[in-house]
């Protein structure tokens, strides 16, 4: 299917140039060589203590772990090792040393619970395991369910200075009670480190033979567009590609060795694995890490004490900061942009941020199984709300219908995509692969609109889409309704069975303003919307569930719904 032709000022990107290196571990060396004194990681806490790595103690502690799991845990290339870590300085030592030892990673929500964890341990052969200490517990209960042998416990103050990392434990110990009791056989990473150093003195290059772009360097596991949790494969050339992808589209705004980044989203799920771990590490930017961004008030020190000039985040992250009245009174001066993805970003909240900061906030798309990034908007020039903008250098996309055809011109149709950031397939799931992966395309389950001028508008998920009387409603647009109301925090929308119109919008609603009735909002859908897209019964919540991310899991919703009408 030929593109349309972009109009001036929405020229798509230049080709996609090849990567200078083979695999990570070159592109980590040569980067922390060129800015080995420079602040890589920043932990901060929400009292403001915190501690700080360098590239060239970064580099060194990584080298120092894939020592450890190579000579000392005798573990051999390829073999999988799971990292359990919030935001932390232990986190990008555990990650660079096993892709450094040529293991695969295997990134694990700490949040998980143990059932969770004995899933992707299992399905991944996870051979040896990171995880931080407060959450040690769940793991003994669910070791021996797995083929995990080596167990490596890291604290949440690892690396801080030694009195300030000590204040901050004891608290975490004997204050907030969140460090559990365990008889784990385990080592520290402290004692891992210096293990590693002992058994082999010296860089970790050693273990590069047979590493190339086509090794596996992540199990990212994700529900994709089915149910289960799945181990998508992606390679160091997979996450190379993306890296170049993004900096061929945002070069212009980031400086080599002068960016400060925020880092809020969690560095175990790929959005920000890529985006604010591997391309600011790639330009030699200081990562400011918040270990938990719950409540948005644990971000004040961070914006506060540090001059942050790059900021990502999903829809909900933006709209509670814009809540707070020390962020409203005092956004970041250095700011240059914020980018948006993980879910739908709502017009009314990229309006407000704007305003207030005085920046760009870029809307993009991607999914785990292309590493992540597809397409986002231009960071200079030309950019239209409410879409996802073009494809990255080297994506193609195309969208069709449920048979596979193209799609007739501004029509929706699903999102099928290829390029060198998509997935080998996922882990031991052969049929789950060829579900996604067809002649070299992946599909995406995602509903899009191709304007004119070749930008991307996402309609929404193809599993969230609601049928009424036969019409297509897609949540998306009713939720950014919803949310320009001035009386409404966040929202979500999904379709419930009706006797009438086989389903029928729901929508629930957090109230930014108490006084906000149902009335208000059935007015307000009414000028806005058409008539089968009103949402036909509303509910009230505290909160909405969400990911880890603070992506609305609109599932949860809908699963409340089914067993509520299987009870009756």
């Amino acid at each position: 299917m030929n593109a349309p032709t972009p109009m001036a000022g929405l020229q798509p990107p230049a080709p996609l140039s090849p990567s200078a290196w083979p695999h990570l571990p070159a592109m980590v060396a040569d980067v922390a060589g060129q800015h080995a004194d420079r602040t890589a990681f920043t932990c901060v806490m929400p009292n403001g203590m915190n501690g700080s790595l360098s590239y060239a103690e970064v580099q060194a502690h990584s080298d120092a772990f894939a020592h450890y799991l190579r000579a000392v845990c005798q573990l051999h290339a390829g073999d999988r090792v799971a990292l359990q870590l919030p935001n932390s300085l232990a986190y990008p030592v555990a990650l660079l040393g096993v892709l450094k030892a040529g293991c695969v990673a295997v990134n694990t929500n700490p949040l998980y619970t143990p059932a969770e964890m004995a899933h992707q341990f299992k399905d991944s052969g996870a051979q040896a395991v990171v995880i931080v200490d407060l959450f040690a517990d769940k793991l003994e209960a669910i070791l021996a369910q797995t083929d995990i042998r080596h167990v490596v416990i890291a604290r949440l103050p690892e690396f801080f200075p030694p009195l300030v990392g000590g204040i901050v434990q004891a608290v975490l110990r004997h204050w907030h009670r969140q460090v559990p009791r365990h008889a784990l056989q385990a080592v520290t990473l402290a004692d891992a480190l210096a293990l590693g150093r002992a058994a082999v003195p010296g860089p970790a290059s050693i273990y590069r033979e047979g590493l190339g772009p086509d090794s596996l360097a992540l199990l990212q596991y994700t529900g994709g567009t089915t149910g289960v949790a799945k181990g998508a494969m992606l390679t160091h050339g997979n996450l190379l590609a993306n890296l170049e992808q993004m900096l061929a589209m945002a070069r212009s705004r980031i400086e080599p060795g002068r960016e400060v980044v925020l880092t809020a989203l969690p560095l175990y799920h790929i959005f920000a694995f890529t985006v604010n771990f591997l391309v600011m590490f790639r330009m030699g930017a200081h990562n400011v890490l918040v270990p938990n961004p719950r409540p948005v008030q644990n971000l004040q020190r961070a914006f506060e004490n540090y001059p942050i000039t790059w900021v990502t985040g999903v829809n909900t992250l933006y709209n509670a900061l814009l809540s707070e009245e020390w962020f409203t009174a005092f956004p970041p001066r250095h700011l240059k942009a914020a980018g948006g993805g993980g879910a739908a970003m709502h017009a009314a909240v990229v309006a407000r941020w704007e305003k207030l900061t005085g920046t760009p906030l870029i809307e993009g798309y991607g999914l785990t199984e292309a590493s992540p990034v597809v397409s986002f908007q231009p960071l200079d020039g030309p950019r239209r709300p409410d879409t996802i903008g073009l494809p990255a250098p080297g994506t193609e996309v195309r969208l069709a219908d449920d048979e596979g055809d193209p799609v007739a011109p501004g029509e929706p149709g699903e999102l099928l995509l290829r390029g060198p950031q998509v997935m080998q397939g996922y882990w031991k799931r052969p049929e789950a692969t060829a579900e996604v992966l067809k002649d070299g395309w992946l599909h995406t389950g995602d509903i899009a609109v191709r304007d004119p001028d070749g930008v991307l508008r996402i309609v929404d998920r193809k599993k969230d889409l609601v049928l009424v009387s036969g019409f297509n409603v897609y949540p998306n647009e009713v939720e950014a309704v919803l949310a320009e109301h001035p009386g409404v925090q966040e929202a979500a929308v999904i379709g419930v069975p009706d006797a009438r119109s086989g389903e029928a919008v729901r929508a629930y609603v957090v109230r930014r303003d108490p006084a906000l009735a149902i009335d208000d909002l059935r007015s307000h859908c009414a000028a806005r919307l058409t008539s089968y897209k009103r949402p036909v019964h509303y509910e009230f919540r505290d909160e909405l569930p969400k990911t880890p991310i603070g992506k609305i899991l609109r599932k949860n919703l809908r699963a409340e719904v089914l067993s509520a009408c299987q009870e009756a």
